[in-house]
């Protein structure tokens, strides 16, 4: 399909398509018809987990990349791969170079007009067809396309990281509160079975009070980084300005788009895209909900040259009212290891807790100095999770669930999704505030109530940015 078919197809279906908004009533439908805005990399891995879910159906897809819209891989811009970028593109074919099943279910629907193909998403949501969606976009799009969604009586599945700024997240919330719909936040711990047991063993007291949380993204992208990319012209079939949506227009760079945003302050940060995980896993098992003061520190002491402008290592530091704390780092310029064994390290004075999306496992401080008497309060305990891995070798069970519970959720229209937006919010509060306390280089505290900082004017100004003209929130 040429872009001028779909984009005339798509203005035929917005013509003709219903835009009061739409709600499933409870027992109505058996299968929910799923709308995907943003089929890149990570929209690609979501959707083809999505169609492996029996009570779903896709319906229409979104992008502003035509490729991946029309799933021809075959024009997919080969600078891509110069710029290191295999394994960070839609995968839609197996290894002998046959389309998945669920790519060729896609072909055949795109073929037979079963799904529509759009590359304005206010079109697809427009689309009465559609009973949900997933949004899957570069992070700056996520709260104006999900307030639109949810304004337009979409149910929908928001991936990690929520927002740009914590304004979007407030915003997105408020948005929900006001209507009927189903949101889901994609930050995949909560569908986690070994995380959903840890937190039922320590809310029951037994390894003593979590007061300590740590967790690291590792990785070596020394010496060059993404390396430096002049201006340029987009990929053929790249809407850029769309792409940049309602941020600051910018030249195309192969190191921006796609995949390289996450490194970029306007777009992402590492923070934002690892963090959320770990921050998220670790204020649920420690009950906490917003930071009272955080530090972060850190540069790009291993990648300088790089076209990036976050740091490659950081230490973020959040302090809680209760006296708890959290810490995680970034560690992009070596693999250096901070956490003895899995994802992240919980600490009681009683348990050293290590945990990730495989299992867990607790072992009891016995050592204690000065007069405190060494006491064992159990005995060590190791669970590992014989299901962590799909069908196709993925460690993408979490998000399996996760999703099986927001679809479960759209056709009984029970709220209690097991991820809300409120909870996804808050804990992309911490992303947000630690990059804003490293850019100022301060301790910051925070009001989490009011969700403004106290102690600094200054760093109220970054709570939100302005947005291009014509864009807005709702």
């Amino acid at each position: 399909m040429k872009r001028r078919e779909f984009v005339k197809a798509g203005t035929a279906a917005f013509a003709a398509a219903s835009v009061a908004p739409r709600m499933l009533k409870a027992g109505s439908r058996e299968t929910v018809r799923m709308g995907f805005i943003g089929v890149g990399n990570r929209g690609t891995q979501l959707m083809h987990i999505f169609m492996k879910n029996p009570r779903v159906r896709v319906t229409a897809l979104c992008d502003v990349y035509e490729p991946y819209l029309t799933r021809d891989d075959s024009a997919f811009d080969p600078k891509f791969l110069e710029w290191g970028l295999k394994g960070r593109l839609p995968v839609l074919r197996d290894k002998n170079g046959d389309f998945l099943p669920q790519e060729k279910t896609l072909l055949a629907d795109i073929a037979s007009g079963a799904c529509k193909l759009y590359s304005d998403y206010r079109k697809l949501l427009a689309d009465a067809n559609v009973d949900a969606v997933c949004v899957a976009t570069p992070d700056h799009w996520h709260a104006i396309i999900t307030i639109a969604a949810i304004k337009a009586g979409k149910d929908v599945y928001c991936e990690k990281p929520l927002t740009a700024t914590i304004a979007e997240g407030r915003a997105m919330v408020n948005a929900q509160k006001t209507s009927r719909q189903i949101v889901t936040v994609g930050l995949n711990r909560r569908g986690c079975v070994p995380y959903q047991m840890l937190k039922k063993e320590i809310d029951s007291g037994r390894f003593g009070t979590v007061r300590l949380g740590r967790a690291a993204r590792t990785s070596n992208i020394f010496p060059n980084g993404l390396g430096k990319c002049p201006p340029c012209d987009p990929p053929k079939g790249f809407d850029w300005d769309a792409w940049l949506g309602p941020r600051a227009y910018r030249p195309y760079k192969y190191t921006t788009a796609p995949y390289f945003f996450r490194w970029h302050t306007d777009f992402s940060s590492q923070v934002g895209n690892w963090g959320v995980h770990y921050l998220d896993a670790m204020r649920w098992m420690m009950n906490e909900s917003a930071p009272c003061a955080v530090t972060a520190v850190g540069g790009k002491y291993f990648t300088p040259e790089s076209d990036s402008d976050i740091p490659d290592t950081m230490t973020c530091v959040f302090e809680f009212a209760s006296g708890k704390m959290l810490e995680f780092n970034v560690f992009e310029g070596s693999f250096a290891l901070p956490i003895a064994r899995r994802e992240l390290e919980l600490s009681s004075g009683d348990a050293q807790i290590f945990a990730s999306q495989s299992g867990w496992e607790a072992v009891p401080v016995r050592r204690r100095e000065f007069n405190n008497d060494p006491v064992d309060k159990f005995k060590p305990f190791r669970y590992d999770h014989k299901e962590a891995l799909l069908d196709d070798g993925s460690a993408e069970s979490c998000t399996k669930n996760l999703i099986g519970d927001f679809i479960d959720r759209c056709l009984d229209r029970n709220p209690n999704v097991l991820c809300p937006l409120e909870e996804g919010h808050r804990s992309t509060c911490f992303a947000h505030l630690a990059n804003i306390a490293y850019r100022l280089g301060k301790r910051l505290e925070w009001d989490g109530e009011a969700e403004r900082f106290v102690n600094c004017d200054e760093a109220n100004a970054y709570l939100h940015y302005r947005y291009r003209d014509g864009y807005a929130l709702g």
